[in-house]
């Protein structure tokens, strides 16, 4: 399948797709396009808002048999037209478009975002673009990710209907999300997901002993590429972590849709991790809500999160945003022990009334340290 081109005036070069993509091509090409460019994703970029609009207009054409067709025949005036050609065909003897004159439509920033919503209709399309997918009919589900409200998403199934090995404990606690906990195993076989090694909810799979990682961002977490200078157009990809490198520092990251794999620097990835919103005091329905981590702005210092059940994407401090037992973070902006930030370490638990974090730096040391000193 050809890659997209974002500064082709193709359609389905735009979307990068064959001229003969079925619909289920079409849409799949769509959404990992328009999850990667979308505003709220890419805040302040106008760049990623106009490619946003280009890749809608594209799809939205497309996938509309009729406009399609016309497309295929006379470009996108052609498409445009299609209301006043009730039989898909241009009048007899007709010289031109009807009301010709007038150019090609383009479609606005509100059109697009009209288009995103009523494609994924009362689901996730975030949630779903980052969750595991296809794991069995648990569509939707992260790394972690079982906190309640999540919902099934019938788009996300991001990675071909398979994630990597993964036991579920049930436990107490204090953790926001109930106590149930969802771990991924290591990915095993030739293929990048191969052989999923066991979904095994009740035991562990038997392997060989790994020394535990309390500093690693697990197997089988969705990411996002950020920050890179010599792979620019990289930016914003996502993927899945396949392993880490301790002897490196680097993680090896399967990117969506294809077998091809990346070494990435932690500070080169964003982790697409679910959380619940607390304490919010100027929008307290908000608090409960959970919600997925599309960004961070570093210029503001908040994620953005898209809260599936109120159809929204919100701009919230750390302080207000409760990552999930078991969720890897790096230490940052931490004033009473400095020499500690920049360090990475597993939340093991979250003490609610002080609103901190207990994190396990190391199989010897635990920190408690305020929720809004852990970054993902």
């Amino acid at each position: 399948m050809p890659s997209p081109n974002l500064n082709s005036e193709d359609y389905y070069q735009i979307l990068g797709v064959d001229r003969d993509a079925n619909d289920a091509q079409l849409k799949k090409a769509y959404r990992k396009l328009a999850v990667k460019w979308h505003p709220d994703k890419n805040p302040d970029n106008e760049e990623a808002t106009k490619n946003f609009q280009k890749i809608s207009e594209a799809y939205a054409c497309l996938s509309d048999e009729k406009k399609r067709k016309l497309y295929d025949q006379y470009g996108k005036e052609g498409a445009d037209h299609a209301d006043q050609m009730p039989d898909g065909h241009m009048p007899h003897g007709f010289g031109g478009f009807p009301g010709g004159g007038g150019g090609a439509h383009h479609m606005s920033q509100e059109e697009a975002a009209r288009l995103f919503e009523g494609l994924f209709g009362g689901s996730d399309p975030f949630g779903g673009a980052f969750g595991m997918g296809g794991m069995g009919g648990m569509g939707g589900m992260g790394r972690g990710g079982m906190g309640g409200g999540m919902g099934m998403d019938p788009f996300s199934a991001m990675f071909g209907g398979g994630g990597p090995g993964m036991h579920m404990n049930m436990g107490g606690g204090a953790s926001p999300f109930g106590g149930m906990h969802m771990n991924m195993g290591n990915m095993g076989g030739g293929s990048p997901f191969g052989g999923m090694p066991g979904m095994n909810f009740q035991q562990q799979q038997q392997r060989a002993p790994q020394p535990a990682r309390f500093d690693a961002i697990p197997a089988g977490t969705v990411v996002s590429l950020k920050g890179l200078k010599n792979a620019k157009e990289r930016n914003g990809d996502q993927g899945v972590i396949q392993q880490y490198n301790p002897s490196t520092g680097r993680y090896i990251v399967v990117l969506e849709d294809t077998d091809e794999t990346m070494s990435v620097k932690a500070q080169n990835l964003l982790q697409h991790v679910h959380v619940r919103i607390h304490d919010v005091k100027s929008q307290p329905e908000l608090n409960g809500k959970t919600g997925t981590i599309l960004t961070w702005i570093e210029n503001k210092e908040r994620y953005n999160i898209h809260v599936s059940s109120l159809k929204k994407v919100v701009s919230l401090r750390p302080a207000n945003v409760v990552l999930e037992t078991g969720t890897v973070g790096y230490i940052a902006g931490l004033q009473s022990k400095p020499e500690l930030n920049g360090k990475w370490g597993t939340i093991k638990n979250w003490v609610r009334e002080s609103n901190k974090y207990d994190v396990q730096l190391s199989p010897q040391q635990v920190i408690r340290i305020k929720v809004e000193n852990l970054r993902v």
